[in-house]
C-alpha cells in the first residue's frame, strides 16, 4: 500500500496532453473526411485512414477513466471529497457545454430558420442524448455530444464506488462493467445501429482506464514495467483470428474491447518511459501540448466550425478546405479557452489542494 502523503500527491504527466491532442485530431480528421467527398487517389487514401479516427473517442474515454480515477483515489480520504469533485467537474464541463447548446439552438435564426421545439432539445439539456440517439427517440442537437453524456454518467457513479469500496471490490466492479458492456454490445447490435453511442455499451472504456489508475496507485507504473504494457498489445491485437470462429456481432464487441485495452496499454507504456525518451519528448512538443489544452473547445466546436467554413469559405480544393476548417476551429477554441473557459478553470482550482494533477477536461 502507498502512504497517505504519497496518495495526495499525483505526478504530472505532461505527455498526456499530447495524447489528448492526438485523440482530438483523430476525431476532427474523422469528421472532416466523413462529411467531405471528392475525387482523387490521395484523398481516398487519406479518407481510409481518417475513418479510423473515430476511435479517438475511445482514447478520450480511456484517458478520462485513468485521470479521473487517479484523482479520486488520491483524494478519497480528504474532506469534502464529493463536493470538491462534483464542483470541479461542473465548472470544467457545464459552462462551455451549455453555452454551445444555446449557440447551436439559436443559430437557425441567423439563416432564416426556426429554433427546434424544446421537446427535441430536452435530452441534450439533461444529458440523455446518448439514449435518444441509441433508441431513436426524436431529438435534435450537436451530434458529437453523445460522448459527453457517457462521461457525465460515469462521473455520477464512479466517485461513490471509489469512496465506499475497497480495492478488491473496485476491481470486481470493473470486471462487472467490462463484461456487461461486452454482452450488451452483442445483444443490442442486432436491434440498434448506434450502440456505440450508449452509456452502458461504452462504460468499459472508462473502466479499463481505471485499471491503469489502480496499477499506478499500487506502484506498478514505473520505468522497469514499461515493457509489460507493450507486450500486452501482442495478445490483445490477435483478435482478427476470431473473424473465422465467431459471429460478426461478437467480433465487433471484441473490437471495442481490443481498442480500449490497446490504448490503455499505450498510455501505460508512455508514462512508464524515462523522462528523456523520444516519445515523451514528441508528445510534449508545444503544438501538441497546446492542442491538448484547448481540446475540449476543439471537440465542442469542430463540427459547427467545419459547417460554417463549408457554407461561407469552401473552395474546390479539399486541402485548402481541410486546413481552413482546422485553422478556423483552432481560432474559435482558443477564444473559448482564454475568454470563457479560463474564468471557470480558475474557480475550479479553489476546490483542489493539489495543484500538480493532470487536466482532465
Amino acid at each position: 500500500m502507498i502512504s497517505g502523503e504519497q496518495k495526495t500527491k499525483l505526478s504530472y504527466y505532461k505527455e498526456l496532453d499530447g495524447v489528448r491532442a492526438i485523440a482530438i485530431l483523430m476525431v476532427m480528421f474523422f469528421h472532416f473526411f466523413s462529411d467531405f467527398e471528392t475525387d482523387g487517389s490521395i484523398f481516398q487514401f487519406l479518407k481510409q485512414w481518417a475513418m479510423k479516427g473515430e476511435t479517438g473517442v475511445t482514447l478520450f474515454f480511456v484517458l478520462s477513466g485513468f485521470l479521473i480515477t487517479r484523482i479520486l483515489l488520491s483524494t478519497r480520504e480528504s474532506e469534502n471529497y464529493f463536493y470538491n469533485f462534483f464542483v470541479r467537474r461542473s465548472l470544467r464541463i457545464f459552462p462551455l457545454y451549455y453555452l454551445f447548446l444555446v449557440i447551436y439552438y439559436l443559430t437557425p435564426l441567423f439563416f432564416g430558420g426556426a429554433i427546434p421545439e424544446f421537446g427535441l432539445q430536452i435530452y441534450y439539456w439533461i444529458y440523455l442524448q446518448d439514449f435518444s440517439t441509441t433508441f431513436g427517440w426524436k431529438s435534435e442537437g450537436p451530434g458529437q455530444f453523445w460522448s459527453l453524456a457517457v462521461e457525465e454518467h460515469f462521473y455520477l457513479v464512479w466517485p461513490f464506488l471509489i469512496y465506499y469500496l475497497r480495492e478488491r471490490a473496485i476491481v470486481f466492479w470493473i470486471g462487472v462493467i467490462i463484461v456487461t458492456s461486452f454482452v450488451l454490445r452483442i445483444y443490442m447490435s442486432q436491434r440498434y445501429p448506434l450502440i456505440h453511442h450508449f452509456t452502458f455499451t461504452r462504460m468499459d472504456d472508462l473502466a479499463i482506464g481505471a485499471i491503469l489508475a489502480l496499477l499506478e496507485y499500487n506502484g506498478f507504473v514505473k520505468r522497469k514495467n514499461a515493457i509489460y504494457f507493450l507486450l500486452l498489445l501482442i495478445p490483445v491485437n490477435m483478435v482478427w483470428v476470431l473473424n473465422r470462429l465467431v459471429g460478426p456481432s461478437i467480433v465487433d464487441s471484441i473490437g471495442f474491447l481490443q481498442t480500449s485495452i490497446s490504448f490503455c496499454s499505450l498510455i501505460g507504456f508512455v508514462i512508464c518511459l524515462q523522462k528523456g525518451n523520444w516519445l515523451k519528448k514528441f508528445l510534449s512538443q508545444t503544438p501538441l501540448i497546446y492542442t491538448g489544452k484547448v481540446s475540449y473547445g476543439l471537440y465542442v466546436f469542430h463540427p459547427f466550425c467545419f459547417k460554417l467554413f463549408e457554407i461561407f469559405l469552401t473552395t474546390k480544393f479539399w486541402v485548402v478546405n481541410l486546413i481552413g476548417s482546422l485553422v478556423f476551429t483552432y481560432i474559435i477554441a482558443t477564444l473559448s479557452y482564454y475568454y470563457f473557459e479560463t474564468y471557470f478553470l480558475k474557480l475550479k482550482e479553489r476546490y483542489s489542494g493539489n495543484k500538480k494533477v493532470d487536466s482532465v477536461g
